[in-house]
Order: C-alpha cells, then sequence, then structure tokens
C-alpha cells in the first residue's frame, strides 16, 4: 500500500481496516500527519487563550464602563472553534467524493462525444 501525497489519515487507517498492510515508513508519515494537526490546534488554543486573557486585562484597566473584550474572544472562538473540528472530527466528505467521480464522469463522456 502506498501513502499518496495529501491522503489523511483517516484514509490511511480505512485502508488498514480493509485488511491492508503499512511499513514503518508509511506508518510514521500518517501519525506524523496526524500529530502535527493535534499539535497545530493545541498552539492555536493556548496563543487564544493567552491573548484573550491579556485584551479582558486591558478591557477591564482601561474601560471598564464598557466591556468590548467578549467580541474578539466570541469571533476567534469561532475559529477556534472550526480549527478544533477540523483536526478532531472530520471525515472524508462521501458527498464530495460522489460529486468528483460524477464530475469525472461526465467529462470522460464529453470527451467520447466529440467529434474529432
Amino acid at each position: 500500500m502506498k501513502l499518496l501525497r495529501g491522503q489523511t489519515a483517516y484514509d490511511t487507517l480505512k485502508l488498514l481496516s480493509k485488511g491492508n498492510h503499512m511499513d514503518d515508513q508509511q506508518m510514521y508519515q500518517a501519525a506524523s500527519r496526524r500529530a502535527g494537526a493535534k499539535l497545530g490546534f493545541y498552539i492555536h488554543l493556548v496563543i487564544y487563550v493567552l491573548v484573550n486573557i491579556i485584551l479582558a486585562t486591558v478591557n477591564l484597566v482601561f474601560s471598564p464602563h464598557f466591556l468590548w473584550f467578549p467580541f474578539p474572544l466570541l469571533g476567534w472562538g469561532i475559529g477556534l472553534l472550526a480549527h478544533g473540528l477540523a483536526v478532531f472530527l472530520t471525515r472524508p466528505s462521501t458527498l464530495k467524493k460522489k460529486m468528483i467521480e460524477r464530475e469525472m464522469n461526465r467529462m470522460r463522456d464529453s470527451d467520447t462525444l466529440r467529434p474529432e
């Protein structure tokens, strides 16, 4: 089994569950991609917490009459949530795969119907 560039760790694990075997290098590549994605999320989370602590402190010290720090907290939080979902919950989209396959079939059919 060959690990293709751009292949997700989930795809690799799916292939393994079907009885395919991975060598150590392929397993290392898949695990490295997955670990890198998780590490990227954790770094994003730490920066989010630190920056928002600073923003809340600045807001409470310099303008306590108007609490504006929840706005960036919420906006950035939505982005952080999306990042977390992408890292921990995504699976390859079967709908997207079906659409790609359908489009490829249309392209093949249009090539065969064209006069030369």
